[in-house]
């Protein structure tokens, strides 16, 4: 029998297969069929700032009419009635998973001022959320915002956010950083207790028939699992914190690749979004085989057995292996 519990920022899960944030961990139904499936744990789709002021300000246009100085800011937003139906109906999915499904629910936040990180956090934990994840999601497009700005803003959220809550706080993180390594460990001394790697960054297209920037939503592959690998078999070596690979995990192999590496968890979106929840159940057999192939009976056996050795010179290891794989290509 394999035993896949594991840990997760302090939580057990029962399985290190964990349903990140989507349209199917957003609604009650998705999560009891999720937690069915066998996911250890769900992360629910992200409250961004933005709702809970777009609210407040169509409350403040009833009571007296248009907003002076707020109408261009306001234009930049799409419509957000239709996403997690606001706010306090989004707090209210919290408080229900948190008493209905038997598996950690983890919280998921996206804001823009100090103020709002910290205080829609602890409506988060005040309404059940075993866990906060941060999505730092922010594009560095302003050319007189310097890189060290936007790291000690990001590390002044997170520091700020684990003195506000007492859950397990983890740290949802893009890959476009010079000293990726470095970034991650000040986070995790600012309070991380997990880092989730990696932010998918979605990337609008043109319309050359309308002439519009359109969005466009283009599913991860399992390659795109090469680049959290990487940095997860780095960073195991130089943090005690959980870390959890997100991007490209489609199957069972998938994830016993990021568990290699070094991860606690492997999260998926992408896969359930094309197969529906019940193919979490696909992917556990699949785990479970790769283990007993390897005549492994637990996931702690695997976790890590692949990660980069630590070395005097991490940087001439990454460049040999960079020069392997150029010389590995054959015609």
């Amino acid at each position: 029998m394999v035993d896949l519990r594991t840990g997760y920022m302090g939580l057990q899960l029962r399985s290190p297969l964990v349903a990140s944030a989507s349209p199917l961990t957003g609604t009650l139904d998705g999560l009891r069929r999720l937690e069915a499936a066998g996911a250890g744990a769900v992360v629910l789709p992200s409250l961004f700032e933005e709702q809970v002021t777009h609210e407040m300000l169509q409350a403040e246009r009833l009571v007296s009419g248009a907003v002076p100085g707020r109408s261009e800011a306001a234009s930049y937003l799409p419509e957000l009635d239709g996403y997690n139906a606001g706010p306090w109906t989004y707090l209210g999915l919290v408080e229900k998973a948190a008493t209905v499904v038997g598996i950690p629910v983890i919280a998921s936040l996206n804001g823009v001022t100090p103020g709002g990180w910290t205080r829609h956090a602890r409506w988060l934990e005040e309404a059940g959320a075993a866990a906060i994840e941060l999505n730092l999601y922010q594009v560095a497009a302003d050319p007189a915002t310097a890189a060290a700005d936007l790291e000690a803003r990001d590390l002044e959220v997170i520091a700020a956010v684990r003195d506000a809550v007492r859950v397990p706080l983890a740290v949802k993180v893009g890959p476009f950083f010079t000293a990726m390594a470095n970034l991650a460990t000040r986070m995790v001394a600012a309070g991380a207790g997990g880092l989730v790697l990696f932010n998918r960054f979605y990337q609008p297209d043109l319309d050359l028939e309308t002439m519009r920037v359109v969005p466009r939503v283009a599913l991860s592959t399992p390659e795109d699992l090469r680049l959290p690998l990487r940095w997860i078999s780095i960073l195991r070596g130089c943090t005690e914190a959980s870390l959890a690979a997100s991007g490209g995990v489609h199957s069972g192999r998938d994830a016993a690749k990021a568990l290699a590496a070094g991860a606690d968890v492997a999260m998926t979106t992408s896969a359930l979004l094309r197969h529906g929840p019940e193919h979490l159940a696909s992917m556990e057999r699949q785990l479970v085989a790769c283990l007993t192939q390897r005549e492994m009976t637990s996931v702690v056996q695997l976790r890590g057995s692949l990660r980069q050795e630590g070395g005097p010179d991490p940087a001439a290891f990454e460049r040999a292996s960079y020069m392997r794989t150029l010389l590995s290509w054959s015609t």
